[in-house]
């Protein structure tokens, strides 16, 4: 075999790395919508199609829609805390009081109710699920403001 050197005397157009802004990528966006919606949607559906009382419904579609708030609450006031923006200690107190209450209370809830254990799972981690997505959805949306205001 013949030893062959290849001299590839082509000048590669040498791609200039864009500056990184923090902007969320259109599918990180697309999956934290998604797994919100997948979860809250869940959690609804097993508990439209639940054998309870429409009263236990209640309290747990209730505790849901107050972990939504509650996290989202927490995610602008650790936001706000980092970006400089006057935050008092109570309302980030209560923030995290009451997005440990929420789980709290789910996990009373689901410990006293008289569910199969797999069915007690499915609900604890839609619920987490729509938690954490909603944390994600409430990030991305304020970096694509801010980036959106400030990167012009």
């Amino acid at each position: 075999m013949e030893n062959q050197v290849n001299y590839n005397t082509e000048k590669k157009e040498i791609k200039k790395p864009e500056v990184f802004t923090g902007k969320p990528t259109a599918a990180f966006i697309s999956a934290s919508w998604t797994a919100l919606l997948v979860g809250m949607i869940s959690y609804c559906i097993g508990l439209w199609n639940a054998d309870m009382a429409l009263n236990e419904k209640g309290y747990y579609f209730v505790i849901l829609l107050f972990g939504l708030f509650s996290v989202i609450s927490v995610q602008k006031a650790v936001r706000d805390k980092q970006e400089g923006a006057a935050v008092t200690d109570i309302y980030y107190g209560i923030s995290w009081f009451v997005t440990l209450a929420s789980i709290v209370l789910l996990i009373i809830g689901l410990w006293n109710a008289d569910l199969l254990l797999s069915e007690k799972g499915f609900y604890g981690m839609s619920f987490l699920l729509s938690l954490f997505a909603a944390i994600a959805v409430q990030k991305n949306t304020r970096d694509v403001k801010f980036i959106d205001e400030n990167w012009k």
